[in-house]
């Protein structure tokens, strides 16, 4: 999808069409993340550091279930 980049104040933006804010769930003042990718960026609407923490947690919680429901007590 071909993107316009426009001026805002001093700034520059790029305006996201509505359909593709519906499929994404986002609205405005939400945040998107601009991260590299091979060959270019890739835009996202989820933290990518958020989600390699929440990765990293989960297999943590697979492991110690049982430590972690004991502790909860």
């Amino acid at each position: 999808m071909k993107l316009k980049v426009r001026g805002v104040g001093k700034n520059a933006g790029i305006v996201i069409p509505k359909h593709v804010m519906t499929r994404l769930g986002l609205k405005k003042g939400d945040a998107v993340f601009l991260t590299e990718a091979p060959g270019g960026y890739r835009v996202t609407c989820g933290d990518p550091e958020f989600e390699k923490q929440m990765t990293h947690a989960r297999k943590f919680m697979k492991k110690r279930g049982d430590a972690l429901r004991e502790l909860a007590k």
